[in-house]
């Protein structure tokens, strides 16, 4: 061991690398981790927390809308976007702190700078210049946002990152994307009051959630006011005279607004690392390649979570991970499980989904049944609000196992967690039918959908 400072140095303090560098240190390894902007990473700084403190917020207009109905008699409400940013903040500073105690109470090293590799063991402090020599090094850089393209203008645009911290809540904004953050904030923007434009270039939002649920979503968000305009592009983006933007898109339409979002996608973090250089190998996604154990394709360099481009959500990096440290420090050889991994989209209504669409299913099973409902959840009955749930149960017609849920309306994130479990014990419809159902709740259509909206044989190769 003399010959190295540190059993293990972890390069990003998000998710996946705190999680990594607490288990490996609780298995006794020397630990020394790096971070160049904050402890936390992504989900914590900038990402998931702070993104669904702003859902909260957003949802509140409706409350106060709704509460009429049920006989509340509430003043005009005013909103503060200063006074929610600042609260924000504060609890993301929190946060931060959290981490930082917790890694200091599981004796790990910070070290607050960018890092790259010198070689196979050897890592440089770009803050400092020095040099720590490595038993095993665990890139868990995440991911960044990607703008896309180059088009004039592409400098006027702000990402998902600059949106956390606008001094103003912008009159009209225009977004283009169409997946979980473009959505999202789509969702964010109009419940608190901006005129909202999603422009998307695919066929519909959401590429790969089940087809039903995208089209129900699309009809819910645009019956909120969001415009939706798809199979289009942005082509460049220049500043008015009014301090506020025109966007011009492909099929040479202007849209005035007074911020352009582009939240486009995310690139693996690999940029600069010395990855190149030190040997490893890279998909053709972009993400580091590595096994079910993630190891890369140099001895003793490991990566987990975005960067590697595989599944990349918070909770897979976090397992990730853990079953890297059980792997190499805790003799309990560990590959994590990339199927069924549930899923939420905090949209408004919110997006809930686990295991096979409708249309995958229909490619990979001999036979599929479809049990789908759409219906008004109770509380919008005095609300008088306009707004539809959507449930779909997917099922392997010859096994009777579930497959796959797709959930939209309230609390559908909680819902398919609960799924997820169902589904990892491998539950069929009929173990749902035999659940006994929770009245009044949207929770018992999951148990209460008996009749098959649809059922698809796949023909059998002559």
């Amino acid at each position: 061991m003399a010959d190295h400072d540190v059993d293990l140095f972890v390069i990003g303090a998000g998710s996946g690398g705190v999680r990594a560098a607490r288990i490996a240190a609780g298995y006794g390894a020397r630990i020394m981790i790096a971070e160049e902007y904050r402890l936390g990473g992504t989900c914590v700084i900038r990402g998931c927390v702070p993104k669904k403190l702003l859902v909260y917020a957003a949802r509140f207009a409706d409350d106060f809308e709704d509460a009429a109905g049920y006989g509340w008699t509430v003043g005009e409400p005013a909103f503060d976007w200063g006074k929610l940013i600042a609260n924000k903040d504060r609890e993301i500073a929190r946060l931060e702190l959290a981490y930082t105690t917790n890694l200091e109470r599981s004796k790990v090293a910070i070290a607050r700078s960018r890092a790259v590799l010198e070689d196979a063991h050897t890592v440089r402090l770009l803050a400092t210049g020095e040099k720590v020599k490595a038993r095993h090094i665990l890139i868990a850089t995440g991911g960044a946002p990607w703008q896309g393209p180059e088009i004039p203008g592409i400098d006027h645009a702000i990402s998902s990152n600059e949106a956390f911290h606008l001094e103003q809540l912008p009159k009209r904004i225009l977004i283009q994307g169409g997946a979980y953050i473009a959505v999202e904030f789509a969702g964010i923007f109009n419940g608190l009051g901006s005129e909202v434009t999603l422009v998307y270039r695919g066929e519909d939002i959401l590429r790969g959630f089940d087809d039903d649920l995208r089209a129900h979503l699309h009809a819910e968000m645009e019956r909120r006011g969001i415009k939706i305009i798809c199979g289009k592009t942005v082509r460049a983006v220049h500043r008015t005279q009014d301090t506020g933007f025109a966007a011009t898109l492909s099929d040479d339409r202007v849209i005035e607004v007074d911020k352009v979002m582009f939240a486009v996608g995310r690139w693996p973090n690999v940029a600069g690392l010395g990855l190149d250089a030190a040997g490893v190998r890279f998909t053709d996604n972009g993400g580091i390649a590595v096994d079910e154990f993630s190891r890369t394709s140099v001895p003793h360099i490991y990566a987990v979570g975005d960067v590697t481009n595989r599944v990349n959500l918070t909770p897979v990096a976090i397992r990730e991970g853990h079953a890297f440290a059980d792997t190499v420090f805790g003799n309990k050889p560990t590959a994590v499980d990339h199927a069924n991994v549930p899923t939420a989209v905090f949209s408004e209504p919110e997006v809930g989904a686990i295991g096979l669409t409708e249309a995958q299913a229909r490619a990979q099973l001999a036979k599929v049944d479809i049990y789908k409902t759409s219906f008004r959840p109770m509380k919008m009955s005095l609300a008088g609000r306009d707004t539809r749930a959507f449930f779909k149960l997917v099922v392997d017609g010859e096994t009777d196992r579930l497959v796959g849920c797709h959930i939209v309306g309230p609390d559908a994130g909680e819902l398919i967690q609960l799924i997820a479990v169902a589904m990892r014990m491998k539950a069929t419809k009929a173990d749902f039918d035999a659940t006994m159902a929770v009245h009044p709740t949207a929770a018992e259509e999951l148990v209460t959908m008996r009749e098959k909206a649809m059922s698809y044989v796949r023909q059998a190769a002559e």
